[in-house]
């Protein structure tokens, strides 16, 4: 099962997700947009991951390399490929099934909790989060959930969370591939978004608990085997 994955900044790479694959003997290979690199072939890989970064799903006029990725995850979608989208991944994979992608009410950046929507309940992917997970959010926008697909979860402070579509296509807008040393480069690299706010932490709080990234790892792991179908 060949891992192709997308990245448009330098500290939001494939985190804990990269151990996983390697453990289970995946082949992995990556784009990195913000060098310039090449997009693969939908025939050439079985499963796309979309990795997030700071900007918006709508921002083609400002990076020339991002309606060729909206077409790749389109072609990807289209060949019943294996598509996984994380925060900015996420929205694009909605975009690209005609969903809006619009600022959230409030900037959700640190660790609160996720729960299950009733059809989330039953869902192979959505009740692992039974019946609450605290997971790791960096976001200020929102997707709609596109037509067709299951809304999966929400939180408090933004209702649309994940939602999976046709048994393919999965979208989290939250973080659990993220440890503690790419936390921190996320903290270095975006200072300002760890400002004021309902459903803001600061740095302190957000990286001084290990055993939550620990539990983030473990459900990831969960997640990826539901998904992907591969037994850890």
């Amino acid at each position: 099962m060949h891992i192709h994955y997308l990245s448009h900044v330098p500290f939001e790479q494939l985190g804990a997700m990269e151990a996983w694959f390697r453990r289970r003997g995946m082949p992995i290979s990556h784009s990195l947009l913000f060098q310039g690199d090449s997009l693969p072939d939908p025939e050439d890989i079985d499963v796309l991951v979309v990795m997030g970064g700071p900007m918006g799903a709508d921002d083609d006029h400002v990076h020339d390399w991002m309606a060729a990725e909206k077409a790749l995850i389109k072609a990807c979608i289209g060949a019943g490929k294996k598509v996984l989208g994380v925060c900015l991944g996420a929205q694009l994979i909605a975009r690209v099934l005609g969903a809006d992608v619009t600022a959230n009410e409030h900037k959700e950046v640190g660790w609160f909790p996720v729960y299950p929507t009733t059809a989330g309940k039953d869902d192979s992917i959505g009740k692992l989060f039974s019946p609450q997970a605290h997971v790791l959010h960096w976001h200020g926008d929102t997707f709609a959930i596109p037509k067709g697909a299951v809304h999966l979860l929400e939180s408090k402070g933004c209702s649309h969370q994940a939602f999976r579509y046709g048994d393919h296509v999965l979208a989290l807008q939250f973080h659990l591939e993220l440890e503690a040393d790419s936390a921190t480069a996320l903290c270095d690299a975006c200072p300002d978004d760890l400002g004021k706010g309902p459903w803001v932490e600061d740095r302190e709080r957000l990286l001084g608990d290990e055993q939550r990234f620990e539990d983030a790892r473990h459900l990831l792991g969960r997640v990826l085997t539901a998904f992907l179908g591969k037994q850890p």
